[in-house]
């Protein structure tokens, strides 16, 4: 089983992310996952920086991935993504259906993120024949349900499960960051660069519910499933996917590679919850509310 780092969702400076990349070469991580994903605004590294760094995180033996813009709303972002999807060097990650138009209409291999809605076997199949090479299960999806894609999971195609991170729960056309501070999208002055893990949202009790990170909501609580990693073993699960936090992302990594190595799973889910920023969840894997955290018999 290997490990992924998703692509960061956040907006960071510059240097902190290439320098969260130079600690990727060095890290358990076997494939690392590179690009915007959220908003085209947030520039702070182009095009030719990130296939920089993925030169860089090939070099160090790592698989390399360019993940697509999940909602794109102007021909600009259009443009972005056909020359992203015509480069030459790494598999793209398709994170809506017009990316895997031109994968596939272009011949080439892809992956598909969290956000494409590969609910049944029959989807499985349709895509796989339009070049699906692997698949991340959409973060909603339970246990029972990721058994029997894999009873039926098409000959070549290897899958991928989000096994520790914020949920990406919903996109919108509106930028729930910016309307935060009473300013428009297009003059957002990037207030989500203040953020490094996304502006928590409460409920009028005080309770921790969502949190806003620009176009995208998230979870407040963060996601994890170490204690699972047998049960994805056994259902031939091929990658467990880390979603980058701006602390301690890659003692995270550290501990899910001692997991799958054998280590003590109890013991590595303790230390993994000390690192997450406001508490645990995984009800949905378990067919419960996303925000619940356990692992009912009956999963």
């Amino acid at each position: 089983m290997r490990l992924s780092l998703g692509p960061i969702s956040y907006f960071w400076p510059r240097e902190q992310v290439l320098d969260f990349y130079r600690q990727a070469a060095a890290s358990a991580a076997d494939i690392v996952y590179l690009g915007e994903i959220v908003c085209s605004k947030r520039r702070q590294l182009g095009p030719e920086d990130y296939l920089d760094v993925g030169e860089a995180l090939r070099a160090a033996g790592k698989e390399v991935v360019l993940s697509s813009l999940t909602l794109l709303e102007a021909a600009s972002e259009l443009g972005a993504l056909k020359r992203l999807c015509a480069n030459e060097r790494f598999t793209v990650e398709a994170n809506d259906v017009s990316a895997i138009q031109l994968l596939s209409a272009a011949g080439q291999a892809f992956v598909s993120g969290p956000s494409v809605n590969i609910y049944n076997q029959r989807s499985l199949r349709l895509l796989a024949a339009k070049g699906l090479r692997r698949w991340v299960l959409p973060v909603e999806l339970g246990l029972a349900t990721l058994r029997d894609l894999q009873a039926e999971r098409p000959e070549g195609v290897e899958t991928e499960v989000f096994a520790c991170g914020r949920l990406p729960l919903a996109w919108s056309a509106r930028c729930y960051t910016a309307r935060s501070f009473n300013l428009p999208k297009d003059n957002c002055q990037f207030k989500c660069i203040e953020f490094p893990d996304g502006r928590l949202l409460q409920t009028q009790e005080g309770e921790d519910f969502l949190v806003l990170n620009g176009i995208q909501t998230q979870s407040a609580l963060t996601h994890e499933a170490i204690a699972l990693l047998p049960e994805f073993q056994a259902m031939g699960v091929d990658v467990l996917r880390i979603s980058p936090q701006s602390a301690h992302t890659f003692r995270i990594v550290e501990l899910f590679d001692a997991a799958r190595r054998g280590g003590d799973l109890a013991a590595l889910r303790t230390e993994l919850l000390t690192l997450l920023p406001l508490g645990a969840c995984n009800g949905y894997l378990h067919g419960l509310p996303g925000m619940d955290h356990g692992a009912p018999q009956a999963a």
